[in-house]
């Protein structure tokens, strides 16, 4: 199996193996005549290091060939190579400068962000015995992402990958701070996890970030219907060919979800036993757990906002319910 695909003059495509459902992460190369830069790096495990080593070999360049390493985001299917790529490359990490502070306060030393996240479930109502396993499910994921790399934020509204210009889209949701790409000759958009298919990207709240990631995300959405993209190349999935039409997908699954966790939870449910009613048809791991509550309260919060939830704390967990308009017959 090939290690890198071409997309594009001078960009390649490499499917970084990652141990999750998805199976890979697609990161891409642009060379240049002077040097490559890599976009993403992967999750740190050996089988990712060596498929690096493998595509640098295929594409004829070296770890010193590398210019800069830039990340689209935070996660660690995206970011937790980077450490290691820079020791490997010397080359400089950038990425926004909101999910660089965020990154430092998730991953760093003595972060706290573990125990608050299985604090977050807790208090939505998970069990005491799952917010502890969510709390050590985190501890053990910050192994994936060490060495931590030295970081540089990326401010440009443009940036030179493998010698030609691309446009910089800050595309909040996904991360706060998550980046695009978008070279307008060849008419590419490089999305990391901000537009993917067949599935659709998690949209979450999480301890110390956005209040509305959700309300984000529709946001960043929509802007990138705007967008004059001939072919979109994400994260995970597979390419995009109709932009506009994959949007509408996607904003029509969330007004669908909006509408389901509406319904449930305006009896009166925690987001624990939302989500426990939105995928009961799933048996969660601690790790799946984790992303089913965040993105149930981001769902909820927006319907909060929007005036059809209301949510009050109960002997220190939140519960929502319908709202006294709604009670009332108001629209």
């Amino acid at each position: 199996m090939s290690c890198a695909e071409k997309i594009g003059e001078g960009l390649y495509r490499i499917p970084v193996p990652i141990p999750f459902p998805m199976k890979y992460m697609y990161a891409c190369v642009a060379i240049g005549d002077d040097g490559a830069d890599v976009i993403d790096a992967g999750f740190h495990t050996d089988e990712a290091k060596q498929t690096w080593k493998d595509a640098f070999a295929e594409l004829k360049i070296g770890p010193h060939d590398v210019r800069r390493i830039i990340l689209t985001h935070l996660h660690p299917d995206h970011f937790g190579l980077s450490g290691w790529m820079q020791e490997w490359t010397r080359a400089p990490v950038l990425m926004s400068r909101t999910d660089m502070e965020r990154a430092q306060r998730l991953w760093g030393g003595g972060s706290e962000q573990a125990e608050k996240m299985g604090e977050m479930a807790y208090a939505n109502g998970a069990p005491r015995e799952l917010a502890d396993e969510i709390t050590q499910n985190m501890l053990k994921m910050k192994k994936r992402v060490l060495p931590l790399p030295e970081l540089t934020p990326l401010e440009d509204e443009e940036v030179k990958l493998g010698g030609r210009p691309w446009r910089v889209f800050a595309m909040p949701g996904h991360s706060d701070g998550h980046l695009c790409f978008y070279e307008p000759e060849q008419k590419i958009f490089i999305a990391g996890d901000h537009l993917l298919d067949p599935i659709t990207p998690n949209i979450s709240k999480w301890p110390d970030a956005s209040e509305t990631p959700l309300q984000d995300y529709l946001h960043s959405l929509r802007r990138t219907a705007e967008i004059d993209i001939a072919v979109s190349y994400g994260g995970h999935g597979k390419p995009v060919r109709n932009v506009r039409q994959r949007v509408g997908q996607i904003l029509e699954h969330h007004e669908e979800r909006l509408k389901l966790m509406l319904s449930l939870a305006k009896a009166g449910k925690t987001a624990y036993e939302t989500a426990a009613e939105v995928f009961r048809d799933k048996a969660l791991t601690a790790h799946q757990w984790r992303f089913a509550i965040a993105e149930t309260i981001a769902h909820l919060d927006y319907l909060t906002a929007e005036g059809k939830l209301t949510k009050e704390k109960r002997g220190g967990v939140t519960v929502y319910g319908e709202s006294a308009s709604r009670e009332g017959g108001s629209p």
